[in-house]
């Protein structure tokens, strides 16, 4: 299995803006957002029966979407495969249709399932995303419902925003101590957007690529008909497009503070509330939200592992 590159990152911090250049690379393809990992992770264990991986990938609908059939996949499979190599060869199989030797993911869902991801994929490469938690938060409220996963803690104002973001965020960087400076990268969305080649180029050295000027060339060359919450794909990186010192309510910044500030103060990011993410009702509330995203996926491991399951992903 060849080494994967997983780009790490909340919710609306410029993942997709990352992964729409890493693709452009002629190596590494990177595809839309999979989803499917901690399912197929949950229903088959540590090893893979290869008749049942692909019968559940006959129902999976992620891979018509990148133009896939099990068919493509299965001669990539073998007996006593482990569920993170079978799942590998997933990606393998699209990265060959597109000519490329590498493959990588950008699903920020997976950000609820790091140590998941640490077992299925033990030589991946990390490249962590990090934005302001503020700004991330007004792209955050102003996407459409139904646009998104929504899991049992879904942020719907700014403090439950933050929640999610410190919570994702100190899980990534615990993730990044874990596997060390060689298999992890933090990367600024404000310097991406500020300097594009300059961050590209790092993140080409970091991940064993060759930088390619190409790869910045992504604008007018995008299908965005039916994604009206990445339109900023239309334009070059731009810094600035979030603001949340001039658009985001006092009570609002006052909210995210008292849960995260201590997080945004760690990662250099100016705070304006004392708080800063101390006292008995930001930590009752990311209490709250940590019991109802652990109950969430606890929920759907045993909804995955279950027949129900297949009744409610029939053959396509």
């Amino acid at each position: 299995m060849t080494q994967p590159l997983l780009v790490l990152g909340v919710r609306r911090s410029g993942t997709t803006l990352l992964r729409v250049m890493l693709d452009r690379s002629s190596a590494l393809a990177v595809p839309d957002e999979s989803y499917f990992v901690p399912q197929l992770a949950h229903r088959h264990g540590r090893t893979v029966d290869v008749a049942a991986f692909l019968d559940d990938l006959r129902r999976i609908r992620r891979l018509r979407d990148w133009g896939l059939t099990a068919d493509d996949v299965a001669s990539r499979l073998c007996a006593g495969m482990t569920t993170g190599e079978a799942i590998g060869a997933i990606f393998e199989a699209y990265a060959a249709s597109q000519g490329k030797s590498r493959w990588g993911d950008k699903t920020p869902l997976y950000m609820q399932y790091l140590p998941l991801l640490e077992r299925l994929f033990p030589d991946a490469r990390y490249v962590h995303l990090i934005r302001d938690g503020r700004d991330a938060a007004i792209s955050h409220l102003a996407v459409p419902k139904g646009i998104m996963t929504e899991g049992w803690g879904h942020p719907r104002d700014a403090a439950g925003f933050a929640c999610l973001w410190r919570a994702e965020v100190r899980a990534a960087r615990a993730l990044g101590r874990r596997v060390g400076d060689e298999r992890y990268l933090e990367l600024r969305y404000e310097d991406l957007v500020a300097d594009p080649e300059a961050e590209l180029r790092r993140v080409c050295s970091f991940a064993g690529l060759a930088y390619e000027p190409g790869m910045l060339g992504y604008v007018g060359t995008l299908d965005l008909s039916d994604k009206p919450h990445q339109q900023r794909l239309t334009q070059p990186p731009t810094p600035g497009v979030r603001d949340w010192r001039a658009d985001m309510e006092a009570s609002e910044e006052q909210g995210f503070e008292e849960i995260a500030g201590d997080v945004l103060a760690e990662l250099g990011y100016e705070v304006r509330s004392p708080a800063r993410g101390r006292g008995l009702g930001p930590l009752a509330r990311r209490g709250a939200y940590g019991a109802l995203s652990a109950a969430w996926r606890t929920t759907g491991y045993v909804t995955q592992r279950s027949p129900l399951w297949r009744r409610r992903h029939p053959p396509l």
